[in-house]
């Protein structure tokens, strides 16, 4: 299973002067394209044995200062990250030959910031950040469904629901953004920001 990659290369003097901007062209690129949830990222972290792990989390904001998601602060990433804070972020945008890898080291969010974000989540997530005590082991579909029906009843819809104590946000401000465009004959076009002290520099790297 192989595939030839014909998408146009990526240079140097196309880029934007810092990596948020370059991620802002590609991301709405990535949504013109019609990708499905080009948002959907893999968030790898490492345990404190050195292991690491990895899953898909969904981008939910992003600026200047990094890129944010959210999760239940006691599941496995979030005990990963409480004991090494450094990540990685993996866009994998195949339909348009293309990935950003974002470095960088994660960080909690104010609680105001994440009660704010809670509020915009349909009332059926809301009701299932409180459910799952995620990553923990589970008996039974059928307990977690009934957490969830315990739950539906106490706050029904349009009743306001509070954010979890548990359940918030990570901001992951990068040290490097690398923007990997697919070229023929495995000639990929790799190019790394990455902060110094005062701007940012730029690597190409070899694919």
């Amino acid at each position: 299973m192989r595939a030839q990659y014909r998408e146009e290369g990526l240079s140097e003097k196309d880029l934007a002067e810092d990596p948020i901007l370059q991620f802002t062209r590609w991301f709405e690129q990535a949504e013109a394209a019609g990708l499905h949830e080009p948002n959907a990222m893999v968030l790898s972290t490492v345990d404190a044995e050195g292991r690491p792990s990895s899953r898909t989390v969904l981008l939910k904001q992003y600026d200047a200062h990094g890129f944010v998601f959210f999760t239940n602060y006691g599941s496995r990433k979030g005990q990963e990250i409480t004991v090494n804070p450094y990540v990685s972020l993996l866009f994998p945008w195949h339909g348009i030959a293309r990935q950003v890898i974002v470095s960088g080291r994660a960080e909690k969010i104010g609680r105001a910031e994440t009660a704010a974000y809670f509020r915009t989540r349909p009332h059926g997530s809301q009701l299932g950040a409180w459910a799952s005590e995620q990553s923990s082991q589970l008996a039974s579909r059928e307990d977690l469904d009934r957490m969830y029906a315990s739950l539906a009843a106490r706050y029904p819809e349009g009743e306001d629901v509070p954010a979890p104590p548990q359940w918030g946000g990570y901001r992951v401000t990068p040290e490097t953004v690398e923007f990997w465009q697919g070229r023929e004959n495995r000639l990929h076009d790799r190019l790394r920001y990455r902060r110094t002290d005062e701007e940012w520099a730029i690597d190409r790297l070899c694919p």
